[in-house]
């Protein structure tokens, strides 16, 4: 793909209510210099497809290469340093009654770069676009919304900061302890140590991995992960008591298994369970 384009898209007002609104996306195989003291006027998401350039900050210059994007706020005051050779760039203009609050539930960092790797699909997202900006209808009203969260959950799921592991690489390097976790979830030896042995890890890098992935200690993973068992095996198995289930899901006795269930859900195991008896 080696043609510059720009599409801005039509909003009304029912659109202004939604979550998330999409402005504008386009391709610049020649980055310009742009300077703007007041900054854009909602979120601005930029990104290198070849070369490198630089985002002038207040707090300086940020270089961006291959595969590095930058996330703005609306009203950030910034600049592109433009180098001697080409800098081909994409963008991504956004705004909407719940964009910042999404940007901050999916810990998605502002001004700061974000990498990425090769055989992620933001490494060719570009042209994903490339081929659908012509029709409007793709991204107006609830269409665009749907477009810029599956970007903002792609951004959470491939992206790198600072050389740490993406989310998918931390998944990835936990999906042998998470299978084997299905099987062996109510055990009573299931513990951080366990965990450790299974992946050949320390202690400590397991709960380094747990929270990348999830953001939870691997404790907290396993309450959970044995919560929905108990719920499965409530409606599936109204056979069992309360005392057999906790036994079989790895609580210690059935007034743990009764009080940490009603602190999660709200209610206690039999409350839970009356709606699905026949």
């Amino acid at each position: 793909m080696a043609i510059d384009y720009r599409k801005f898209f039509v909003i009304t007002e029912t659109d202004r209510k939604l979550p998330l609104i999409l402005e504008t996306i386009g391709y610049e195989r020649e980055q310009q210099f742009y300077e703007r003291e007041e900054g854009y006027p909602c979120f601005h998401w930029l990104q290198t497809i070849s070369g490198s350039g630089e985002i002038i900050l207040d707090s300086g210059p940020v270089k961006l290469g291959e595969r590095q994007g930058m996330l703005l706020a609306g009203g950030v005051p910034h600049a592109y340093q433009v180098p001697d050779t080409p800098w081909s760039t994409w963008y991504l203009t956004f705004d909407g009654a719940l964009a910042a609050s999404i940007v901050h539930a999916l810990e998605i960092p502002l001004t700061t770069p974000i990498s990425w790797g090769i055989d992620t699909p933001l490494a060719s997202i570009h042209e994903y676009y490339y081929h659908k900006y012509r029709d409007s209808h793709d991204f107006t009203g609830t269409n665009g919304s749907l477009e810029i969260y599956q970007f903002l959950t792609l951004l959470k799921k491939h992206g790198i900061i600072n050389k740490s592991a993406s989310f998918s690489q931390s998944h990835e390097r936990l999906l042998p302890l998470l299978l084997e976790l299905e099987h062996s979830f109510g055990a009573a030896h299931v513990g951080l140590s366990w965990m450790a042995t299974q992946l050949g890890v320390s202690a400590q890098h397991v709960n380094t991995l747990f929270r990348r992935a999830f953001g939870l200690s691997p404790y907290q993973y396993l309450l959970q992960l044995r919560l929905q068992k108990s719920k499965e095996m409530l409606i599936a198995q109204p056979d069992l008591t309360v005392k057999q289930i906790a036994e079989a899901t790895g609580f210690l006795d059935a007034s743990h298994f009764i009080s940490t269930f009603r602190k999660a859900v709200g209610q206690t195991p039999d409350v839970f369970r009356h709606p699905y008896l026949k």
